[in-house]
Order: structure tokens, then sequence, then C-alpha cells
């Protein structure tokens, strides 16, 4: 899996050997870790550089900001969910942090399931807020796909994994299972093509046939029965094919 698809961790701790073995362990889950800061201006000035998905923060953290500060500096820029990672369990502390809205609030020292279970809730959550439809589900109860923004989320096996939905090729529908296709990978959903288009929001994923929806803007070249991205062929359906010629159509 490559850092492009993986969930994008800025991990805010000022002990070295916590933040080092936390950055580890996180990476051999599926993570990718973007960074790790020490104190609030350096996790700050990496926030603003770089994509980030999640924050993990501790709450004593070296510099003027403590990191509920530091949260809150952050999360004022853009929205992300945060879990806090601390010894401090007083009243007033956790009334500060309750005023960040946190996704969780673990004790140190955190166990690597419990931190797991955190951070896929998190996403969880932050992508429901999101997005106002109910969720689609797979077999276990368990959402299978979400979106936030132009980024897909899809199950595969105990995480989400991200796809930008820039890089989709095509959507090939098997019974009930789908199968979304990019440049460089093919994913499995245990949804039908259907429940997908009605999901998600994509204005140049168009159905072109009733086992195939497309990206029109991948699309290399078409005549009036098929259309070719690189070396797959995909029908064109004569129910679909004024649909589909209304983009390519000047206005």
């Amino acid at each position: 899996m490559n850092t492009t698809e993986r969930m994008r961790i800025l991990v805010i701790e000022d002990e070295p050997i916590i933040a080092m073995d936390l950055s580890d362990s996180l990476e051999a889950e599926g993570y990718y870790v973007v960074g790790i800061a020490n104190n609030g201006q350096k996790a700050l000035l990496l926030f603003q550089s770089q994509p980030v998905d999640l924050i993990l923060c501790d709450i004593t953290i070296k510099g003027e900001w403590d990191g509920i500060e530091t949260v809150r500096q952050l999360t004022s820029e853009r929205s992300v969910p945060v879990i806090y990672l601390t010894a401090l369990t007083d009243r007033d502390t956790l009334e500060r942090a309750k005023q960040t809205y946190p996704a969780a609030y673990l004790n140190k020292p955190c166990q690597l399931p419990s931190l797991r279970t955190a951070i896929e809730l998190a996403i969880h959550n932050a992508t429901v807020r999101m997005t106002p439809p109910p969720a689609d589900r797979d077999s276990s109860g368990r959402e299978a796909l979400l979106q936030i923004n132009n980024y897909l989320y899809i199950r595969q096996n105990y995480q989400f994994v991200r796809i930008d939905m820039n890089d989709l090729l095509y959507l090939e529908a098997d019974n009930s299972y789908t199968k979304l296709v990019t440049s460089g990978r093919k994913y499995i959903v245990r949804l039908t093509l259907s429940n997908i288009l009605e999901r998600i929001s994509q204005p140049s994923l168009v159905r072109v046939h009733r086992s195939y929806a497309i990206n029109i803007n991948s699309v290399d070249s078409f005549n009036d029965v098929e259309a070719s991205i690189g070396s797959q062929l995909i029908p064109l359906s004569r129910s679909c094919k004024d649909e589909f010629m209304r983009h390519f159509l000047y206005r």
C-alpha cells in the first residue's frame, strides 16, 4: 500500500522513545506517520505543510502551548479528528480537552488494540459527520464505504483505505460485489454498483452499462459500443449512451 492510500497521522509527543515507538507501531499497522512534533509550533508547521487525516497528541509537551492549546491552534486551520494520549486524568484537564471535541481521550500507557479501535472510530465518525446519508454496510454491519471531500475510504480487512476519486478508472459489478479499479490497484467492496453510485458524489463517474461505471476523465477512446481505458475495453449500453455522450458535448 503506498502512502497516498494510507491514513496520514501527525504524532505530537515530546518523549523521543515514546514517540518513535508509537510511530513504529502505527506504521506497522498500515498507517502513515507524516511527522513527529515535540512542541506546538513544530506541529503547526507540519500540519500546515501537508495533508493530515488524524492527530495523536500528548497533553504535556514542550513549548509555550500544551497539547490542548496545540490542538486548538491546529483545528482552527481545518477540522481534523483528534485523539489525546495522556497520563493526566484530573477533572480540569479533561474539561479543557473536551472543549476541543476530541474523538478519544486515552490514558498512558496506551495498548495498541485500544489505540487501533480509537483511530477507526475517529475516522468513521469524522466521515459520517461530513456525509449526511446513512452509510451502506457490509455483512458484519459496519460501514464498507465512506466519503470525505474527494476521497473514498473503503474497508479493507481491519482499517479504512483512502482512494482519491480522481485516480479511479472504472467500477465493475460482480453480483453483490463491486471492483474499484485505480491506475495502481484493484479493490473489492461488498456493495452493489448501484449502491456505490448512489452513495458517493463524483460527477465524472458515469454508469455506461449495468455492470460498469467509468471515470469519464480516464477514457482514452470510444466508439458506438465500447470505451477503452488503457487496455480495458468497457461496453457502452444503448440505454446509457446518451448520458455518456452528454459529457462530451459543448454547452
